[in-house]
């Protein structure tokens, strides 16, 4: 029996700065860098008018969750220090909360003192994408703040994942990866956590694809399931586009996720993302 017939148990809230979030339905994370290299859109919102702009557009467009970070990773970027991050971030994070009080931010980070220092500013939720491995005060501080925490899978760091992509079962790697981890991270008090597989980290083009094509597997931790594809090497290399051009590739991708489990799909474009899960709750049942 297939994972996807099994029926298992699925956390459908998410507490996040007092307030309960249904996750029963698909819900879409806006991306808002704010780095002059991320590898879409970086210095595009760098200033306090694009950014204020762009989060007002994406909560407009439908986003439930806005995911602001100030350090790219994408493969082979530049380390730059945790003072520099947090001094990128912070300023934004206050500065949209003020504006839009009620909206959810997440603070893409792997360092500690930013998501600290992120989520004094009005944060909700960490977002960290190497599940505590780059920052080991990352578990102890999540736990200390019980904001709800998002664990990625990732190998190495952005600057040698690319060579960090040998396994004999990628999706016993991750679920094994993501055991060991929720247990540190129950042991700390902290239940409110959302699982991301990690696309595009230390994984190849085909593992991405395995990865799409078995996440169903990841409903057995029983935890919701963050879909990251929005516009990522998985699609354009594979089309043989730039990254300018891969919306469509990244709306299939999306769509594939949803039908296999995704509660939570992380986006540059949330128009989009929100049409498809409309579209998609009017054809099946997730």
């Amino acid at each position: 029996m297939k994972a996807k017939d099994t029926v298992f148990y699925k956390k459908s809230t998410l507490n996040a700065g007092g307030k309960i979030v249904s996750l029963a339905s698909p819900v879409v994370m806006g991306i808002l860098n704010i780095t002059p290299d991320s590898f879409f859109d970086g210095g595009q919102y760098t200033t306090f008018e694009n950014y204020l702009a762009r989060a007002e557009k994406m909560l407009e467009e439908g986003a439930t969750i806005l995911d602001i970070g100030g350090y790219s990773s994408r493969p082979g970027a530049v380390d730059i220090a945790p003072d520099e991050e947090q001094a990128r971030v912070v300023p934004a994070i206050k500065a949209i909360k003020q504006a839009f009080p009620d909206c959810l931010i997440s603070i893409d980070t792997f360092r500690a003192q930013v998501a600290e220092a992120a989520v004094n500013a009005g944060a909700d939720i960490i977002n960290d994408i190497s599940g505590g491995e780059l920052d080991a005060a990352m578990f102890e501080t999540a736990g200390r703040l019980r904001v709800p925490y998002i664990l990625m899978h990732m190998r190495g760091n952005p600057q040698t994942m690319n060579q960090l992509t040998q396994y004999e079962d990628i999706i016993q790697e991750l679920v094994h990866y993501f055991e060991q981890k929720t247990a540190a991270l129950y042991a700390l008090g902290l239940t409110n956590i959302i699982l991301d597989p990690g696309f595009g980290f230390a994984k190849t083009i085909d593992q991405n694809f395995e990865v799409l094509r078995r996440l169903d597997d990841l409903k057995i931790m029983g935890l919701p399931i963050l879909a990251g594809l929005s516009r990522k090497s998985m699609t354009y290399k594979t089309l043989n586009i730039p990254a300018s051009e891969a919306l469509a590739g990244t709306i299939a991708l999306n769509t594939i996720a949803l039908m296999h489990g995704a509660n939570i799909l992380r986006v540059h474009d949330v128009k989009e993302a929100v049409q498809t899960i409309k579209l998609i709750k009017k054809s099946v049942t997730l």
